[in-house]
């Protein structure tokens, strides 16, 4: 099979359902930052030692590919895709209340800085707000499903936190930004 189909050739591409639009929608905007945040999860994969949040991160990584499906999605598309859950977002609310118990109660804006992991962190924090702005400006044009934006906004204060807690166990001094007067 050859992965070149040349029906995008003129700047159209399918939804699921078969609808097509141009390749610079807001939905196909959306979902092509999930697919960059998911790329940027699996680079911070491989910089994770923990194997608690290597398999988190993993679960992440699946439920990337779910939003992509959903959100890829023609409205009123009869085909079949994967469902996000309740218990997909209570995961992440789980794991960052976990983590937050041991962290130090945050006083300040902190820069995103101080190893290779914690910096691919808060890139991803910041492709994941980008989503989230994107599925936001979607759901004003067509409806959303409401747990995608829960589940977007829970990961970025996961990666929040999960770069704390990594600049917490690497023994690395979080910098509190300090705004010039």
């Amino acid at each position: 099979m050859k992965i070149y189909t040349k029906n995008g050739d003129k700047g159209q591409t399918s939804l699921i359902g078969g609808d097509r639009v141009s390749k610079h929608h807001v939905r196909i905007e959306a979902y092509g930052t999930i697919d960059e945040l998911n790329s940027h999860i699996g680079l911070l994969r491989s910089f994770v030692s923990d194997e608690l949040n290597k398999h988190l991160l993993s679960e992440i990584q699946d439920r990337l590919f779910t939003l992509g499906s959903l959100l890829a999605s023609a409205p009123g598309s009869k085909m079949v895709v994967p469902d996000l859950k309740t218990s997909d977002i209570e995961m992440l609310e789980t794991a960052i209340d976990t983590m937050n118990e041991a962290l130090p109660e945050l006083r300040a804006f902190i820069l995103p800085a101080g190893s290779a992991e914690i910096a691919h962190t808060h890139v991803a924090r910041c492709v994941c707000r980008r989503a989230e702005r994107l599925i936001v400006q979607l759901d004003e044009l067509q409806h959303v499903d409401p747990n995608i934006l829960k589940y977007v906004n829970r990961l970025s204060d996961y990666l929040f936190v999960l770069a704390r807690k990594v600049a917490q166990v690497q023994g690395i001094a979080e910098v509190n930004w300090k705004p010039r007067v």
